[in-house]
């Protein structure tokens, strides 16, 4: 099927054209946040130092980022080189995790082709979760820390996934708004586990069909990856724009096991990337104690799942951090309102 005969490249000739081309995209963070792009582009130049490439895909299971920079990256540079120009990019640094060496190899040439009027570089990184994470990979690849409150543009750094980056330069060349996005459909229920280019809203259901269907009723099926993933109700539920991947995972892969007391080992504490204290918050949300959340830091939690995962009692500590950021929310509304 042929594109409607209005859909042309836009114009953009100032900085202001190019954030407003953004915002008509319709594109948002790809990597799963889905928070508007041009939002976070628009911001005083001045202030940028890095852009920062997010190429580090941690969640189990999850490739579709892996398989964007091994084939995309034509349109990559194609942005790269229009943000150099209108939002005055001088360092760009593409971080990729040393488990993808092709992507690694395609990166590096990429970054022979735009580094000619700035500086760029590819970062291999060790495959640790969640080193996709916003903050964690500004720290590993600029040893800068955002402190808790702060954004990435207080310390110079904008960050941007690759898929968001390629479907910026799709639109720059074509005009086409994004309207499909690649997806990675995994899970041991699946029968035919695959990256797949998904039309945003047609129903999972269609998808997983596409896969071959289930060789087992899925016990649960998610939005994303397992760790940061969410659960959807049925598979009606439609691909959103942010969605990198959807899983259908089988009774074994979900099984919840027992949970015991806390032993005070301190393993949630020390796996935290931000080294705040779950079992603590976990106390304080027991007791309603809105100001010793605060005091913990609570919303600084990322909600990455690590304390739950190394945690020996196999405490529910990541969805009692949610629970309580909601609790402090409320708390702190009321407060406002006196």
């Amino acid at each position: 099927m042929m594109p409607d005969e209005n859909i042309v490249p836009p114009v953009i000739d100032s900085r202001e054209s190019f954030i407003e081309a953004v915002k008509n995209s319709g594109i948002v963070g790809l990597g799963g946040a889905g928070f508007p792009t041009y939002f976070k582009l628009n911001v005083d130049p001045a202030k940028i130092e890095y852009l920062i490439v997010n190429g580090a895909e941690c969640e189990p299971y999850v490739t579709s980022d892996t398989l964007t920079m091994e084939n995309r990256g034509g349109d990559m540079a194609f942005a790269l080189e229009s943000m150099k120009k209108w939002l005055g990019i001088k360092h760009i640094i593409i971080g990729v995790e040393n488990n993808k060496k092709k992507a690694i190899e395609k990166m590096k040439e990429l970054t022979l082709n735009v580094g000619k009027s700035c500086t760029a570089e590819v970062k291999v990184l060790p495959s640790v979760y969640p080193q996709g994470g916003e903050k964690v990979l500004i720290f590993h690849t600029t040893g800068r820390v955002v402190e808790a409150g702060k954004l990435p543009i207080d310390v110079g750094c904008i960050v941007i996934n690759c898929t968001t980056l390629a479907a910026i330069g799709a639109y720059l060349k074509t005009g086409m708004p994004l309207v499909e996005k690649c997806v990675t459909v995994d899970g041991g229920a699946v029968k035919e586990p695959k990256n797949l280019i998904v039309p945003i809203g047609v129903s999972m259901e269609n998808v997983f069909a596409e896969c071959g269907g289930f060789t087992v009723e899925p016990t649960k099926v998610v939005y994303g990856g397992p760790m940061m993933g969410i659960t959807v109700p049925d598979l009606s539920a439609p691909i959103l724009k942010n969605n990198n991947a959807i899983l259908a995972l089988t009774e074994k892969e979900t099984k919840t096991p027992k949970t015991t007391s806390c032993i005070r080992c301190g393993s949630c504490t020390n796996t935290c990337p931000f080294g705040i204290n779950p079992a603590e918050i976990a106390r304080a949300y027991q007791k309603k104690d809105a100001a010793a959340l605060n005091a913990l830091s609570l919303m600084s939690c990322m909600e990455c799942g690590c304390c739950s995962y190394i945690c020996p009692a196999n405490r529910p500590l990541v969805q009692t951090n949610r629970l309580a950021k909601t609790f402090l929310k409320e708390e702190q509304a009321k407060e406002a309102k006196k």
